[in-house]
């Protein structure tokens, strides 16, 4: 199986503040996509995101406050049926670090590649909003190439 890992610091955030953008629908669509449903602070909850035509579904998996935020893609691109996405964060002084891994990818075909640079910018974005309060979501995003 393989995976998509990212690592970014956070500066002067809390962990609070982090795991909110993460299992909040205002949250989660000031980072990753404004067409956001639902809310990720229960487990078992799904979340709907939409780009475009397309979209995502997540089953809320794990959830350990201020800790890590797991999910599973239930609905959306063949890939990633049965992914696995969490961010596991920690402190380390004036950052939280962030720690995002989307597993279980069956191999790494070229879609991979454009969802990992993708996941990239939306690392920056989420970055961009805890510590700006302005991130760069889809529709607004990076476009990186045809797919988006």
């Amino acid at each position: 199986m393989d995976k998509i890992l990212h690592r970014i610091g956070i500066k002067n955030a809390s962990l609070e503040d982090v795991y909110k953008v993460l299992t909040t629908q205002k949250g989660l669509a000031g980072w990753w996509t404004s067409d956001t449903e639902g809310e990720g602070d229960q487990v078992g909850n799904i979340i709907k995101f939409r780009f475009g035509p397309n979209g995502i579904n997540m089953k809320v998996k794990t959830l350990q406050p201020s800790n890590l935020v797991e999910w599973e893609a239930v609905a959306g691109p063949e890939e990633w049926i049965g992914t696995t996405i969490s961010f596991e964060l920690k402190k380390d002084g004036d950052y939280v670090i962030l720690l995002f891994k989307h597993l279980g990818w069956v191999e790494p075909v070229e879609f991979m590649h454009h969802c990992s640079t993708k996941w990239g910018s939306f690392m920056l974005s989420l970055k961009s909003l805890v510590e700006t309060g302005k991130g760069q979501p889809s529709p607004d995003d990076v476009k990186i190439d045809n797919w988006n």
